[in-house]
């Protein structure tokens, strides 16, 4: 795990996927956020990177609650690669059996100065909707105020989409650590 200090006290958790499949060369999840990485990007918060999880639910949910519990963030935004989507997608809710567990943060107001993100309401039954369930769960049994989210990167194609989708993701980061500094001052 490697930390982006700024100047702010808002600690965000930022996590992304390995690849799964053998064409794959990368995972956009984890390529997007290395670019946020290395850019001069600076966020209004302290960022915290659990990069490349296995794509194992069990294996992964332990990874990223452990590190919850260590850094204690008050975001976490989970990524996952959507290779047949065109634009960012930041999922309202996961699923698992029949309890559906959804996120705390007002998506349609993050979303709204956004250009190239939208609300999904279907988290893809895979790895990413069991992390994001399982995180969401963990949150929920321990009554933390943490602000969760669950973000589908689409392949990073051409350097325009690139950039566009790095700007709103950064935004994104941005919009969260603005929410909590505002509810923090209430």
């Amino acid at each position: 795990m490697e930390k982006l200090k700024s100047s702010a006290k808002v600690k965000i958790l930022l996590t992304s996927f390995q690849t799964w499949l053998p064409h794959q060369k990368s995972n956009s999840s984890d390529d997007l956020l290395e670019i946020s990485q290395k850019s001069n990007y600076v966020a209004v918060a302290d960022l915290f990177f659990l990069r490349n999880l296995p794509v194992n639910i069990e294996q992964a949910s332990h990874k990223v609650i452990k590190e919850v519990e260590h850094i204690q963030p008050e975001v976490v935004i989970c990524c996952g690669m959507a290779e047949k989507r065109t634009k960012l997608t930041i999922e309202s809710n996961a699923s698992c059996a029949n309890e559906c567990l959804y996120t705390t943060v007002n998506l349609t107001d993050l979303v709204k100065t956004l250009k190239l993100t939208e609300v999904s309401h279907d988290a893809g039954k895979f790895v990413c909707e069991g992390l994001y369930y399982q995180l969401l769960k963990y949150i929920r049994t321990q009554r933390l105020s943490t602000y969760c989210i669950f973000v589908h990167v689409p392949l990073l194609s051409s350097n325009q989409a690139q950039q566009l989708i790095k700007q709103d993701f950064e935004s994104i980061i941005d919009q969260l650590a603005c929410m909590l500094d505002a509810n923090q001052e209430n």
